[in-house]
């Protein structure tokens, strides 16, 4: 299934990634649908190759995926690659903490 289209709630730009809706914050909707896209794609890629249904394996295995492909792609400056692939990463610990259930 294709992300949704970005769309507005009070403030928020919503996306569907991997099935699952994000209300997200940002100066540009239009971007931030087409990182949630990219991610969405890679994610489902990340899927079909590999044989885990577990979804916060996937976006994982998605994310180091990502970040490689970010790194290579700053070959002229890799610490500047490595500096935003951990800033990634931090932001993605961040939405992975705040959507898991707390009390169990």
């Amino acid at each position: 299934m294709a992300p949704k289209k970005p769309g507005k709630v009070a403030g928020y730009t919503t996306v569907t990634i991997y099935d699952q809706a994000y209300h997200l914050t940002g100066q540009d909707p239009e971007h931030i649908g087409q990182l949630a896209a990219l991610v969405d794609a890679k994610m489902r890629a990340v899927a079909a190759q590999g044989h885990t249904v577990d979804s916060l394996r996937v976006a994982v295995l998605a994310a180091l995926n990502l970040a490689d492909e970010l790194s290579q792609s700053t070959g002229a400056d890799a610490r500047q690659g490595h500096a935003r692939a951990a800033s990634l990463t931090g932001l993605l610990d961040e939405v992975l903490v705040e959507d898991r259930p707390t009390g169990s």
